[in-house]
């Protein structure tokens, strides 16, 4: 019959949890107890062997899957502890440090909840020479509620039974599962409160006169530089998971575009005040080249439709024209400049619906707006990333 192996474990530390690396490096207590008949003796004492006498007992092969980096602590012995007991039943124990890979999912950092795994496995024995069980279930494992970690807390954990099918065979796997979730104060004090406040800091310029323009241009200018330090930094930290779009730079990302867009808006304001003005002067001189212009159309038109009422009456009572004699250029002529007049006049009301008729305006309406729409994004923003 296979050996049946029971297993638990004490996690004395979690040293390293690595976003960059996507592992955790942890030193756990190994214990695993089986049965050997042929160490069967009388009495109820149980004896604890020197470790080297390991080589000459048959062990399991246990490793741990998806092991990066392993070793026993050997100071100032063998960290191994062999305990034999009346009826054959062997207690071995070992001290182990490991770097265990772990999958991570960072589309929500730093507001996510990563799901890690411990899992130990046969290498050379399969479901007919070997059983893994925990010795007692969840019980089974102690020291993980009592971690504190820098950035992560424990959630929750409990143990699995697996199988592992293999080209080789199928071989019995324990799994210990456990969620650790990331700890977002930092972060807020970090990253989230100085870029609200560069948003709002960029609002300043919205009371401030256009006519103040280097005041506005410095708030302006020193906001965006502000907020391109603080995206560097943030993502500067975490070099290797950039193929990552991350919540942190999505907020990042909105901070930037609200600091640009009050920027632009005053470009866009003092840019309409100084065409206003340019547009405002040509009226007020004495001489008014575009009032002469329309004074002789207009005295021009009144010649010409007088004088063609005049032709029409000769026409009809003593003059009969012939088609020969009438000039179509004039007419072809005519329907061009037509045509050219409708375009321009249709050109100069799309762009009236475009034109600012009151800059002021413009810092009237972005006192109200850019607040607002901050305001709104960051409820779907804080909703979506936290509850979904």
């Amino acid at each position: 019959e296979p050996v049946q192996i029971a297993m638990s474990l004490d996690i004395a530390s979690i040293s390293s949890i690595s976003e960059s690396d996507m592992d955790y490096t942890a030193t756990i207590y190994l214990r695993q107890r089986w049965t050997d008949p042929r160490l069967v003796f009388h009495g109820n004492k149980s004896f604890t062997l020197d470790a080297r006498l390991v080589e000459l007992l048959w062990v399991p092969d246990t490793y741990i899957v998806e092991s990066k980096r392993s070793f026993l602590h050997d100071v100032t012995v063998g960290n191994r502890l062999i305990r034999l007991f009346s009826n054959g039943t062997i207690l071995y124990a070992l001290r182990i440090t490991t770097t265990v890979a772990c999958n991570m999912d960072l589309s929500k950092y730093p507001m996510d909840t990563q799901t890690c795994r411990l899992q130990l496995e046969s290498w050379g024995y399969d479901e007919n020479d070997v059983i893994f069980t925990w010795l007692r279930g969840n019980d089974s494992v102690h020291g993980i509620e009592k971690l504190r970690l820098s950035q992560y807390t424990v959630e929750h954990y409990y143990t699995l039974v697996s199988k592992s099918q293999q080209e080789t065979g199928s071989y019995p796997r324990l799994i210990l599962q456990f969620e650790l979730r990331r700890n977002i104060l930092y972060f807020i004090l970090e990253t989230y409160v100085p870029s609200t406040l560069l948003v709002m800091l960029s609002w300043v310029s919205f009371w401030i006169t256009l006519d103040s323009v280097p005041a506005r241009t410095c708030i302006g200018v020193t906001t965006v530089l502000s907020m391109t330090t603080l995206m560097i930094g943030s993502r500067s930290s975490l070099s290797k998971t950039n193929c990552f779009i991350k919540a942190i730079d999505v907020y990042l990302g909105i901070c930037f575009t609200f600091i640009f867009g009050a920027l632009v808006e005053y470009a866009v304001a003092h840019y309409s005040s100084s065409q206003k003005c340019t547009a405002k002067t040509p009226r007020e001189g004495p001489a008014n080249e575009l009032t002469k212009e329309m004074e002789e159309i207009n005295i021009a038109d009144i010649l010409s439709s007088s004088i063609t009422s005049y032709k029409q009456q000769i026409s009809f009572t003593s003059v009969e024209i012939s088609s020969d004699n009438i000039n179509y250029s004039d007419f072809t002529m005519k329907t061009h400049e037509k045509i050219k007049c409708f375009l321009r006049n249709k050109m100069r009301r799309v762009i009236g619906y475009f034109t600012i008729q009151n800059p002021s305006n413009v810092d009237h309406y972005s006192k109200l707006l850019f607040p607002l729409f901050f305001m709104l994004v960051n409820v779907f923003y804080w909703a979506y990333y936290l509850y979904f």
